[in-house]
């Protein structure tokens, strides 16, 4: 590595083939240490324009989902019916993984709008917000403020909000048997997957505890804040709206109707959502921090940028520009591959990219990365509030 922490070109690709070819043993771990560097000047080696937002540029790409994904449901709905059986059972299948991915871009839009990422008018933000994430069944409000105090607290054992680790002591009795073979890792994927965002949103299922009772739903949860139990009322509302709709739909057109062309897509859109967050934040090379460690740069940055083929396309880059997105939450996402590539030569080391595949990466990591353990400060050395994941039993 040369001076100042950067790295070279040699060395970050041996990093990335020892990540995606090598076993965990051999992954390198990202420094824990306060960085060389402070934000400041991350945010200089960016160019200026990176950081700002054009209302016709973002309303762009939602036109652009919308038109897709209404294509491909008139498709489904026109031309699906005309294929002969039993071809058409293939057809659907296929709508389905096509919608799903399409909805995912629509859903990271509406998170860039919880940012303030969308344009210059903060209300503007939230109107685009609520409507999108409304229309794909989530609390807009309700998910903006937790997901904000997520960006606000990563990497805290303590605060963070989602995918907060256990220690091997917290462990149910029946996680050594999950993780320890395929079969159990399959299952703890698939309950993940299916049932791991609505657990969230209603029961605060892998997020942070808290003294009572916490449901994205509730606008007197823990979770927010006087002034903000208005707001989750309103996306209450946005939600109610949405279900009457469907409910509508149903009355009109039959209860299967509605699964097929919306149902199944949104149980695609609720399982990328939770397996990028998951691969995101969850990796043998990633450390957590106790709060006599945690500060806000370091758990930034420990987070790390994957690697989802023409999906990142799709899903608006959410993928491969994360860690620039959790510094400056603020920037557009048409701007954060620019900034990605204008941030990697100051952050060095401290910068984490995995471009093992998305579905091979989920297997290993729900393999590998079981609990978390606090760092060994060696021989005579201090024990430092540094946690790495783990499996060993």
């Amino acid at each position: 590595m040369g001076g100042g922490g950067r790295m070279s070109a040699k060395e970050k690709d041996d990093l990335v083939a020892a990540v995606a070819q090598s076993g965990p043993k051999q992954i390198k771990k990202s420094p824990s240490e306060p960085p060389p560097f402070t934000l400041g000047q991350i945010k200089r080696a960016i160019p200026p324009h990176c950081f700002n937002r054009s209302v016709l540029r973002s309303f762009s790409y939602v036109v652009h989902d919308l038109l897709i994904s209404s294509a491909l449901l008139y498709l489904a709905l026109n031309f699906i019916p005309t294929i002969p059986a039993p071809f058409h059972y293939a057809a659907w299948p296929l709508y389905w993984a096509a919608q799903g991915c399409v909805l995912t871009g629509v859903w990271v839009i509406a998170h860039e709008c919880g940012h303030h990422a969308f344009s210059d008018y903060q209300l503007l933000d939230d109107i685009v917000g609520l409507l999108l994430h409304s229309a794909l069944l989530v609390p807009y409000f309700s998910w903006k403020y937790s997901h904000r105090r997520h960006h606000s607290n990563t990497g805290s054992l303590e605060r963070d909000e989602v995918f907060v680790p256990k220690k091997k002591s917290s462990l149910a009795w029946y996680s050594k048997y999950l993780s320890n073979n395929p079969v159990g890792r399959l299952v703890t994927l698939a309950v993940q997957l299916t049932l791991g965002w609505p657990l969230y949103l209603a029961f605060n299922v892998s997020g942070r505890p808290y003294p009572r009772f916490a449901c994205h739903y509730d606008p007197n949860s823990p979770i927010y804040s006087d002034r903000e139990r208005v707001q989750i009322f309103i996306s209450d509302v946005g939600l109610v709206t949405a279900v009457c709709a469907l409910y509508r739909l149903a009355a009109l057109f039959g209860f299967w109707w509605v699964v097929r062309v919306y149902g199944v897509p949104l149980l695609i859109v609720n399982g990328f959502l939770v397996l990028i967050t998951f691969l995101q934040h969850t990796h043998p090379a990633l450390p957590h921090y106790d709060s006599a460690e945690w500060d806000w740069l370091r758990g930034a940055l420990a987070t790390m940028d994957r690697d989802y083929g023409f999906l990142n396309k799709v899903f608006h880059n959410i993928t491969d520009t994360h860690v620039a997105h959790h510094l400056f939450s603020t920037m557009p996402h048409y701007h954060a591959m620019e900034a990605t590539k204008a941030i990697k030569p100051i952050l060095g080391e401290y910068y984490q990219f995995d471009g093992t595949p998305f579905y091979k990466a989920m297997f290993r990591e729900v393999k590998e990365c079981v609990y978390i353990e606090q760092e060994n400060g060696g021989e005579g050395g201090k024990t430092r509030g540094v946690f790495w994941y783990n499996n060993k039993f």
